[in-house]
């Protein structure tokens, strides 16, 4: 056999082998041999440590997901104050057809004035109402008697209804809190929630009549 023949046979026996190599090879990043990929696994968010508070599963928002009582359920609201719940139930309030008119402590009912009105605590009470509808809270101070429907448990003058949005959304939930007299609610409108000079008697009485003797007949 010549020498002709045999180094063309070792060309074509190089060449195969170069072939067969290429295609053994696997394809770059970014080929498109039209099969997807396998995704990344997703990176767990770390455990929280014993005795951590529960995470709240809003960004931005710090909400009191953990039950601070016995049987209490959550509500939901950003961070429930210390304060001893004394009542729940629902408010309303009432305005411009009371204004100026006697109340049952004898004061004229200012609409303007942080004050409601509560069925059984004594007047000149401080009470703090917390609304269960977006946490906003008002002080006020008892000076009448009410709200005598079935589900309601305060009465307040318009003022305090608008310093916790109530105006506009008729009977909606709240959380009574009685505070002393050095103690304010957190974050709630104080304004005119303070007793006035003049103490007030819880069951006031009315004044005497001078009437005239009436002649026998």
């Amino acid at each position: 056999m010549s020498s002709g023949i045999r180094l063309a046979r070792l060309v074509a026996a190089a060449s195969v082998a170069v072939l067969l190599a290429a295609c053994s090879t696997a394809p770059p990043d970014g080929s498109g041999d039209g099969k997807p990929k396998g995704l990344r696994p997703l990176v767990k968010q770390p455990a929280l440590p014993p005795g951590a508070p529960p995470r709240s599963q809003v960004p931005s928002v710090r909400y009191d997901l953990a039950v601070s009582g016995a049987g209490e359920q959550d509500d939901g609201l950003p961070q429930d104050p210390n304060r001893e719940i004394f009542e729940r139930g629902g408010a309303s309030w009432y305005g411009i057809q009371f204004h100026q008119k006697k109340t049952a402590s004898g004061e004229r009912f200012d609409m303007t004035a942080l004050t409601a009105a509560h069925k059984t605590l004594p007047f000149n009470t401080r009470v703090c109402v917390r609304s269960l509808v977006n946490g906003r809270e008002v002080l006020v101070r008892i000076n009448d008697r009410g709200p005598y429907a079935a589900g309601r448990i305060i009465d307040l003058s318009r003022a305090a209804a608008e310093a916790i949005g109530l105006v506009g959304l008729g009977i909606k939930q709240v959380a009574l809190s009685v505070v002393d007299k050095d103690d304010n609610c957190a974050g709630a409108a104080v304004g005119e929630a303070d007793s006035p000079s003049l103490d007030v008697q819880d069951t006031p009485t009315r004044p005497k009549r001078n009437v005239a003797p009436r002649k026998r007949r």
